[in-house]
């Protein structure tokens, strides 16, 4: 059975980024990446996915002021890809966004000028979600890694 829980232990917030985001390597990486994000984590609202106590994925929300909170990390288990569980997760994301009087949600990931075939996919999620493209900058990654900046406005 699949369910989301908000994520209060600090132990297991690091547990779950650590195996999400090890598996998926096209999405996540380096590994020292991988660790220093599962020490980050630790401070920021998490929730995770489990297939009965299985963890399958998570997505972690950072507050950037009263009026803007950001999905800092997303990701689920390949294998649970198009069965319509990011969705229910973005779905509580948004709902404790809406909750704790933020007017919008943002989305950092990698534009299509990078030509990476994982992320088109991560693109038409966001979209299909309510994320609108805002702006490219090729000053948060890199030139080889320019960043789309999306913007979903919660009512």
């Amino acid at each position: 059975m699949i369910r989301i829980e908000k994520v209060e232990n600090k132990d297991e917030k690091t547990k779950v980024t650590l195996e999400i985001m090890n598996a998926l390597p096209e999405w996540f990486s380096p590994p020292e990446d991988i660790e220093r994000k599962s020490m980050i984590h630790r401070e920021y609202p998490f929730f995770a996915v489990y297939d009965d106590e299985k963890a399958i994925g998570f997505a972690v929300i950072k507050r950037h002021n009263h009026y803007t909170a950001e999905i800092y990390n997303f990701g689920i288990l390949r294998e649970y890809h198009r069965n319509g569980i990011g969705h229910r997760l973005m779905e509580n994301c948004t709902e404790y966004c809406k909750k704790h009087g933020y007017r919008f949600l943002t989305v950092k990931t990698l534009d299509e000028s990078a030509e990476y075939e994982p992320y088109n996919g991560t693109r038409a999620f966001y979209k299909k979600e309510g994320f609108y493209p805002l702006e490219v900058f090729t000053c948060v990654w890199d030139e080889e890694n320019p960043c789309l900046f999306l913007v979903k406005v919660l009512k």
